[in-house]
């Protein structure tokens, strides 16, 4: 690994094409103070705009993945997180749970990822869990509010039904149950979430880039499409992958026979 860029709260790194972002605070469980707040939001908008990437991945140090805003630092009215009226691509109180972006982050989940930690791990495009972490809203015992987005991800992903259970209740959730809703991608051992992330990453990174990117916007920004304009969407985005020469590039490689017997080479950006 390549150390991209540090501070004592965070730690940034690239790996091939893949931007680590580790979360640096184990004398907190990494719960995020408003310091942090804003270094993830920065850090994940260099992501989206550095060309040298195509996968990010957020971890968290020594064990646990996040423990939601830090409620110590509110208590003595210390470095509060950033709350505040915004919408799409603001500043959210855990950061950047409101950004858009326009490339994938998996979130890699060692020991606990709960409160507004859970929001963090919705808020990517996939979850690797180990199957010791634990996922649960534990903010509900104490009056602290979902304000990450986790009321519009959470019943996307797992339904209405299961979300309002766990939003209710603030219960436990283990790594098993949360595979068998829908919360969790992939199941690892314990202490290796980040490099089963890491494999999943570069697999996603091998792929052709612009037409992988134009389906993951078309499906996230369906949402506030009625069903005509989804369809228009989603036709506008795909005549863009296939005259970027992603397609035909593709093609050509299928009919030398790529493919075959479901052999498939080692992808590359360009198609």
């Amino acid at each position: 690994m390549t150390e991209q860029n540090a501070s004592s709260k965070l730690l940034i790194e690239t790996v091939d094409r893949i931007t680590i972002i580790l979360l640096n605070r184990p004398e907190r469980k990494n719960a995020v103070d408003g310091e942090t707040a804003h270094l993830l939001f920065d850090a994940f908008r260099d992501f989206d705009r550095n060309d040298a990437t195509d996968v990010a991945i957020l971890a968290g140090a020594e064990g646990s993945f996040c423990a939601g805003a830090d409620l110590k630092a509110f208590a003595e009215g210390g470095d509060i997180n950033p709350v505040m009226e915004g919408g799409i691509n603001s500043l959210a109180p855990m950061g950047p749970t409101r950004m858009q972006l326009s490339k994938p982050v998996i979130a890699s989940i060692e020991g606990y990822a709960v409160a507004g930690g859970m929001e963090l791990a919705l808020w990517c495009d996939m979850r690797v869990m180990a199957e010791n972490a634990k996922f649960g809203i534990f903010c509900r015992r104490f009056g602290v509010p979902l304000i990450d987005l986790g009321t519009l991800r959470l019943p996307r992903l797992i339904g209405q039904s299961r979300a309002m259970d766990l939003i209710l209740t603030g219960r436990e959730v283990d790594a098993q149950e949360a595979h068998h809703i829908g919360l969790a991608n992939r199941i690892t051992k314990p202490g290796q979430a980040l490099e089963d992330a890491l494999k999943l990453a570069r697999q996603i990174s091998q792929h052709p880039q612009i037409c992988m990117r134009n389906d993951r916007r078309s499906m996230l920004e369906h949402y506030s499409l009625d069903e005509d304009a989804a369809i228009r969407h989603e036709n506008k985005l795909g005549l863009l992958s296939m005259h970027s020469g992603e397609t035909i590039r593709g093609a050509r490689r299928f009919s030398a026979g790529e493919g075959r017997h479901g052999h498939f080479d080692q992808g590359d950006n360009n198609g």
